[in-house]
């Protein structure tokens, strides 16, 4: 069956299989929408998190460049790996690799938060992806900018 026959349940399930970053480094819990202009999705930071041991011991809070992962996770890459299979092409083929950021961060993020991460696309053509993305803590804006990336042919992909 075409992704874009599948319903809505099955192309996020398709979508979160395909997504390339695994544990420790996968910051999506869920995808809540997804289409060919929009996205959301959220991730609950777990207080026993890799990075939380050194940012900062005493008072941990999220280090800004994992809030732009997550937001990239969910805004560039997922979204990306919709609109490759939209136009039937093989995502496995590519690697989205991460172009420009503007964030600007509005409030920490601390252990045991669950971020909601909004997405509105831009752009899209020729591979190269821009969107519109919002982390929300509760229903308070944490950050908020654009992020582009683009998916290149991976020489090194598997038939």
């Amino acid at each position: 069956m075409l992704y874009r026959e599948l319903a809505r349940d099955d192309k996020i399930q398709r979508i979160l299989e395909l997504i390339p970053q695994k544990k420790p480094f996968r910051f999506i819990d869920r995808i809540i929408e997804l289409d060919s202009d929009r996205a959301m999705g959220q991730y609950t930071f777990r207080h026993d998190e890799w990075f939380y041991q050194g940012h900062f011991p005493d008072q941990p809070i999220t280090p800004g460049v994992i809030l732009v992962e997550c937001m990239a996770q969910i805004g560039i890459v997922a979204m990306a790996l919709h609109l490759m299979l939209e136009e039937d092409k093989v995502p496995h083929e590519f690697t989205t690799l991460f172009q420009d950021v503007q964030i600007e961060f509005l409030q920490t993020v601390l252990p045991g938060d669950t971020v909601t991460v909004k997405v509105e696309k831009l752009f899209w053509r020729r591979n190269k992806i821009k969107a519109k993305v919002d982390l929300y803590k509760g229903d308070q804006l944490a950050a908020s900018g654009t992020l582009a990336g683009i998916g290149v042919k991976d020489h090194h992909a598997k038939d």
